[in-house]
């Protein structure tokens, strides 16, 4: 359906001289609104598609930023009955766009009908606005009416119309509440390396999708741009508006319809656009450690003995950066860390059903005539980002002064993590991919920065005895580096702690275009790298910097945070973010903080909460004092209680995983997600659910031992007692919360499969027996599933996929069972017996007694 209205009312036409890098929080929003914008002619529509010429009222514009473009091109095409694609791009002249091998389109090849389709365009032609509506209550979404559009060389500008208070979710990646404040707040969008992850910052990715919920239903927009930006939420009398600020690109929008009863309607949808998550092997769903400072081999080695003494479950070791040789990657030092040392623990690992993960960053040594075959091989290739002149960009990290590369990861991964000859990883970690870099501006000599910062760093400690035994009791011309319109880089420059935006790629395109890009094409390289080293198998790859669609090939950590109970607190904010909004559901913080000292009760109560992150690892800096969980008494217990409840819920996790990468299901859900017309709900995000089902409320308070928790009006059960709890809709206090228990329930509606005990491994998990927990919901049924497979095959040669299904006393479990497993399944702890099991349908029914 296409609708416009025509307006002749005359605007005032308001020019302004170009000014050099005005902040935008200078310019007073209602001189922008009063630009006079464009007018739509030429308009053609069919039934699924609309285009229009775009042209600049009275021929010159408010030339706030530079100069706007006088004719434009709009393209509307309604791609599918729930999305809707509007692009507007320089009718004359090609700009950069993100590229289709970073982030493919969906198609567009079998557009539906308007009439069909959930939303609906609409537009008026002079001055040119648009909106998009509900088409079944006519409700409207997304409106620019008396905000003119501003399109320049360097400066873009759309601003929306919301309800009062409105419920906005994602733009990040930032450290904000989950539920957006809507009063004057920026969400800049330009990676940096972000320590401390500051609240009301840009951080280390980018994600420009926000989800708004209504009672009336929930709806998505992504602006598929990653040229950097500013995003303005702000509230007047007439309500919310949100405007984009953007320094380059084109405006290439995509309308989600959402759902008007089911939240997660428009995480699917989403996922339609940037890809579902990448499957996880199921060893990656276990407990991680490392830290930053672990000074040798030795070191690494007493770690693994000692969460192996202490009882406490150890899937996978980390080594942060002090493995390499001066900081430089693909390197080993031969004094600290020898090859055939770590290769020991490597084969330690392995030979008890372990894993291995080493960090590697991005940048690469400058190092030409040294003999340094990373550096050189890559010269060879011809893949560093280069200046304008033609010469190697030059940054300073670790190893002192770098280049950074485009891609070739695939032959250094296969050269130094070789399985015959070098370390045969589990998975990968990368860091520093924003990318990062240490030097200050102008950095016009890197090289006496590096000797100020002493940079690599010497070591602070004698290496150890090589002998040391281990495992025993032990376009236009543009001015691209400062933009007339300066987003809010709290880095300044946006050359400032990373590589140089005028830094071009092999390809052609600059820094200042793909920056945001880096870091995710770097993560989509390593993903590649590391499935080339063990092809067919799935792989794991965390990251620090992500782009819409990283997902789709590796997870993420929230970066370098402290040991503080706010960061402990905001983790949950962070982790919804990732896997509710943004599709990048391998999420998890540091636990127990990266910077500065954790304490006993705060490491103890965040190792319970990191329980029931999807990626669970604890991580340190070198200068802050241990943190493994067999320091303290009481965090070894909290670790072993909580572990348990883990493992035991790890084919359930690992089936929500499943499901996310099959359709974009969320992995975890906000409250609002289950109960969308409940508004105590929407600002929730301090409880979560684990999955659909797991209502994790921890204790959020500095040394509490009692929490306030909202329970929905619904049947919920105590995980660990199973004791009916009825929610009323109102809040409740739990009281005598040990520092070793975290309140966790079971949402009423479930057939809940568990393992019937714990393991110290995942291998040795998946030969344990399942039990199904039965727990009604209010209207007495249940319903759940369970998906098997091998747990590392990409793509497996057999899979298991039950239905379970509860009613009037009896289960119905039904599927295909391909996955051979030795286990069996009981009910409430016993046996089952009594049943009758139909070969030819796949259905087993069990009679189960009433509690």
């Amino acid at each position: 359906m296409y609708s416009r209205t025509r307006s002749g009312t005359a605007l005032l036409l308001l020019l302004f001289a170009t000014h050099s890098s005005v902040s935008a929080t200078n310019i007073d929003a209602s001189v922008l609104d009063a630009c006079p914008g464009y007018s739509a002619s030429n308009v053609k529509t069919t039934g699924s598609k609309l285009s229009a010429d775009l042209t600049l009222i009275g021929g010159h514009g408010c030339n706030v930023f530079g100069t706007d473009i006088p004719k434009l091109a709009l393209n509307v095409v309604y791609e599918t009955a729930t999305r809707i694609h509007v692009k507007i791009t320089d009718a004359s002249a090609a700009r950069y766009e993100v590229p289709e091998s970073v982030l493919p389109r969906p198609s567009d090849a079998n557009p539906v009908p308007s009439q069909s389709a959930q939303i609906q365009f609409n537009y008026t032609a002079t001055p040119f606005s648009f909106s998009i509506f509900r088409t079944s209550t006519k409700e409207i979404l997304f409106s620019t009416a008396t905000h003119p559009l501003i399109f320049e060389p360097q400066y873009l500008r759309v601003k929306t119309n919301l309800p009062s208070n409105a419920n906005i979710y994602g733009l990040g990646e930032h450290t904000n509440p989950f539920h957006l404040p809507t009063q004057n707040t920026t969400l800049t969008l330009w990676s940096r390396d972000a320590f401390g992850i500051p609240t009301g910052s840009n951080l280390y990715g980018n994600h420009p999708i926000y989800f708004e919920h209504r009672t009336t239903g929930t709806h998505g927009v992504f602006l598929l741009n990653s040229n950097g930006m500013d995003i303005k939420l702000t509230e007047a009398a007439t309500g919310t508006s949100l405007e984009y600020n953007v320094i380059g690109g084109v405006l290439d929008f995509y309308f989600l319809a959402g759902s008007t009863t089911d939240p997660t309607e428009v995480a699917r949808q989403y996922a339609e656009i940037v890809g579902t998550p990448a499957e996880v092997p199921y060893w990656s769903l276990g407990f991680h450690q490392c830290r930053f400072g672990y000074q040798n081999f030795i070191d690494v080695a007493g770690v693994i003995t000692n969460y192996s003494a202490a009882g406490i479950p150890l899937e996978t070791m980390w080594t942060d950066i002090d493995y390499m040789d001066r900081r430089r990657i693909f390197t080993v030092d031969p004094n600290y860390f020898p090859l055939s040392r770590m290769r020991e623990i490597v084969d330690y690992l392995h030979a008890h059903q372990q894993r291995f993960v080493l960090m590697t960053d991005p940048a690469v040594a400058y190092l030409p005539g040294d003999g340094y075959g990373p550096y050189d091989r890559g010269t060879q290739q011809d893949i560093w980002l280069k200046n304008a002149n033609g010469s190697q960009s030059l940054g300073l990290v670790w190893p002192g002064v770098t280049v950074y590369p485009g891609s070739y990861w695939t032959n250094e991964f296969e050269l130094f993590y070789s399985p015959t000859t070098g370390l045969d990883i589990d998975g990968a970690w990368i860091d520093m991919n924003e990318p990062s870099s240490f030097c200050n501006l102008p950095c016009d000599d890197p090289f006496q920065q590096a000797i100020e910062q002493a940079l690599p760093p010497p070591r602070s400690s004698a290496p150890p005895n090589a002998q040391a035994p281990i495992f025993v009791n032990t376009m236009t011309k543009r001015d691209i580096n400062n933009p007339p319109y300066a987003i809010n880089n709290v880095a300044g420059n946006l050359s400032s702690k990373t590589a140089f935006a005028s830094a071009k790629h092999a390809n052609g395109l600059v820094e200042y275009d793909t920056h945001n890009l880096y870091g995710t094409m770097m993560s989509t390289a390593t993903h590649n790298a590391m499935l080339a080293r063990r092809p067919g198998q799935r792989t794991l790859v965390i990251t620090r910097s992500t782009f819409a669609g990283a997902g789709k090939h590796v997870g993420k950590w929230l970066g370098d945070n402290v040991s503080l109970w706010e960061h402990y607190r905001f983790s949950i904010a962070g982790m919804l973010g990732m896997a509710t909004v943004y599709q990048v559901p391998m999420v998890g913080s540091d636990i127990c903080g990266y910077s500065g000292d954790t304490t006993e009760h705060l490491c103890a109560r965040w190792a319970m909460l990191g329980a029931f992150y999807p990626f669970m690892r604890n991580h340190n800096s070198d200068t802050s004092i241990s943190q493994e969980f067999y320091r303290w008494p009481s965090v070894t217990q909290a670790a072993k209680n909580v572990l348990d409840i883990r493992y035991r819920l790890m084919d359930y996790l690992y089936t929500a995983f499943h499901q996310a990468h099959t359709d974009g299901t969320p992995l975890l859900n906000p409250l609002w997600f289950k109960y969308p017309q409940d508004p105590n709900t929407f600002a929730l995000d301090l409880q979560f659910l684990f999955g659909d089902s797991i209502l994790v409320s921890p204790v959020t308070d500095q040394d509490a031992t009692s929490v306030s928790i909202y329970l929905p009006k619904d049947t919920f059960y105590d995980f660990t007692t199973l004791a009916r709890v009825q929610g009323t809709g109102a809040t409740v206090l739990l009281s005598n919360i040990s520092f070793t228990q975290i309140p966790v329930h079971i949402k009423g509606g479930v057939v809940l499969p568990l393992r019937m005990q714990s393991a110290m491994t995942t291998t040795e998990l998946r030969a344990h027996d399942f039990e199904f927990v039965v727990a009604p919901g209010s209207n007495g049924r249940a319903a759940g599933q369970l998906y098997l497979d091998d747990g590392v095959s990409v793509t497996p040669s057999s899979t298991t996929s039950v239905q379970m299904a509860y009613t009037s006393g009896k289960l119905v479990v039904s599927g295909s069972f391909g996955f051979k497993t030795d286990t069996k399944v009981t009910v409430d702890g016993k046996a089952v017996t009594g049943f009758t099991y139909d070969a030819s349908t796949k259905v087993l029914d069990v009679n189960v007694a009433r509690r």
